[in-house]
């Protein structure tokens, strides 16, 4: 016993003593990354440093070359950007993450330059091309995503006697890029049981055939969104798991190191899953549609990630989309729709205040953060009312609530967002993809002052901006672009006064959106103690001609010091 005591009690001095003489605890290795523009995005102006000091996941030093290397120590690993520009990991203000796997997937219906359908007769042989049983096997319908009537030849939607062109047999399902119509054709509208007889549901609108109550095919808002998951969900585990995939790899492709899914409904028990089983490479961050509320108890709502996933509040709709003339308005369309009421103003997705108001108070009284769809400013007039009302009764100290699109946005209600301290999350896309459209339908000023980010900033609001994908390519640098260039596709400049410097641009889609998320403390700009999020492009976006932004491309996503994505 007693030589026992003596061995242990001199095992014990011996690693006593082997600390006393360790200068330091040995750290995992660094990863330095320099000779390169290095653009931090934590200050007014740009700033750049010189090298960047990556650890077990996090930026533990952001500046000169030599400090760099004191903070490595030995055994670092050296990466020379070689010229090419480095950022914070980019954070969209707004997209619908879990459809951007149906955009990658599906057929390719985008008009130019996005894809090729120009008219209706290629974006039928665009659907005739995709319409192959191994396609089809994947949800059992013949999709796609992305058809502008707006910029289609014909300056209409394709109808079911179109659509019934590529097949009688198989049900097919194409949806609007506004993300609020689908067109149908003969097969899809009997698998939805949509007849003669089935009436408009509230918010929504099934299009007839002239001088008739049969279907046209054309559904209008709630007669449509309901439906998506009919032809968008998976008919098997193996394509499931290509759906997921294909939309994960899209988003790294364009830089994304946190996404968002706007407007979750079955969507979050998918996103959930795979979740648990460790699938997700970025964070992905839910707002649950207010139909869904239900989710909002689940262990995901929470501030912290689990597995990269996490509910961050709920999200409500108030009307639908100017490029589909469904955007709820105080004046006419001076183009309405077909078969229109004289008048035309759009409509509301909930007609009666006090229903939008238990909405609010639901989400005030739980403390979530609320996403609101608006595009017309009579359903901006309605958030307004009815959210001022909620913020009276249960306080408004940093909610954080957002304004998401916004396009035919007041003065006067920008002033009223302000006082109500929401976050705009502006559209300014749509001055490339719809600004001539919108000189059609609206017209004059307003035309112009679609998406005004210079106004909402010289009001001192706070602001980010989106993609909407798959409304759009979740092209995170075509977003830059147009916020600074605002042009349109026949080149017009659509309200040259809401312009955005490219560093602001640039900060509407990092530091800005993460403060948006409640996450500017861990992601948004190459701050020491900030996670490694990091996204590489091939040209600087605050040196390079404005109009050449769009074309700067991603050559790498980093996530938490990680590459998760290398272009080829």
């Amino acid at each position: 016993m007693k030589s026992y005591s003596i061995s242990l009690l001199s095992l014990l001095s011996f690693i006593i003593l082997l600390l006393s003489c360790s200068k330091e605890i040995p750290k995992s290795q660094a990863t330095v990354y320099f000779n390169g523009n290095i653009i931090t995005m934590e200050s007014e102006k740009p700033s750049y440093v010189e090298a960047l000091v990556v650890r077990d996941g996090k930026i533990e030093f952001a500046g000169n070359s030599e400090e760099a290397m004191k903070t490595a120590g030995l055994g670092h690993k050296m990466i020379n950007l070689k010229g090419k520009t480095m950022l914070p990991g980019f954070i969209d203000g707004h997209a619908h993450f879990a459809n951007f796997a149906a955009q990658a997937i599906g057929a390719q219906i985008l008009p130019p330059p996005d894809a090729g359908a120009k008219d209706i007769p290629t974006l039928l042989a665009i659907l005739n091309e995709w319409n192959t049983e191994e396609n089809r096997a994947l949800t059992g319908w013949i999709f796609g995503s992305g058809f502008d009537d707006s910029v289609l030849l014909e300056k209409r939607f394709p109808t079911k006697e179109d659509l019934d062109k590529v097949s009688t047999v198989h049900p097919i399902m194409i949806v609007h890029i506004s993300g609020h119509f689908a067109s149908l054709n003969s097969k899809g509208l009997e698998l939805l049981g949509i007849t003669k007889d089935t009436k408009n549901p509230d918010g929504g609108i099934i299009r007839r055939m002239p001088n008739s109550q049969e279907p046209n095919g054309v559904l209008e808002e709630l007669a449509a969104i309901p439906f998506y998951a009919k032809a968008l969900t998976p008919a098997s585990e193996e394509a499931l798991l290509k759906f997921m995939d294909a939309g994960q790899e899209m988003a790294l492709s364009y830089g994304y190191t946190t996404a968002q899914e706007g407007r979750a409904m079955e969507q979050h028990d998918l996103l959930a899953t795979f979740a648990e089983k460790g699938f997700w490479k970025i964070d992905v961050v839910s707002y649950i549609d207010y139909a869904f509320q239900e989710s909002m108890n689940s262990k995901w709502n929470k501030k912290d990630y689990e597995n990269h996933y996490r509910i961050g509040g709920m999200k409500l709709t108030l009307d639908g989309s100017p490029q589909g003339r469904t955007a709820w308005r105080t004046k006419p369309y001076l183009l309405a729709p077909h078969n229109a009421v004289p008048n035309y103003l759009g409509y509301p997705a909930i007609p009666k205040d006090e229903d939008v108001l238990a909405i609010y108070e639901n989400a005030f009284k739980n403390n979530w953060q609320i996403l609101t769809h608006a595009n017309g400013d009579a359903a901006m007039d309605q958030m307004i009312r009815t959210m001022t009302k909620a913020a009276e009764k249960y306080g408004n100290n940093n909610r954080r609530n957002v304004l998401i699109h916004g396009q035919y946005v007041r003065d006067d209600q920008l002033d009223s967002f302000k006082e109500l301290n929401v976050i705009a999350s502006l559209f300014p896309l749509h001055t490339f993809y719809w600004g001539d459209w919108h000189q059609e339908i609206i017209g004059g000023e307003l035309g112009q002052k679609i998406s005004p980010t210079r106004t909402a900033l010289n009001k001192d609001l706070k602001i980010s901006i989106h993609t909407d994908a798959p409304v759009a390519l979740p092209n995170l640098m075509r977003v830059v672009w147009t916020a600074v260039e605002r042009t349109s596709r026949t080149g017009k400049i659509i309200g040259e006064s809401e312009r955005l410097t490219p560093y602001e641009a640039l900060k509407a889609i990092t530091i800005w959106s993460a403060y948006q998320h409640f996450e500017e403390d861990s992601k948004g700009s190459l701050t020491a103690g900030k996670l490694a999020d990091l996204v590489i492009l091939n040209e600087n976006p605050l040196t390079v001609e404005p109009s050449k932004i769009k074309d700067i491309i991603v050559l790498e996503t980093i996530k938490e010091g990680k590459s998760i994505y290398k272009r080829q």
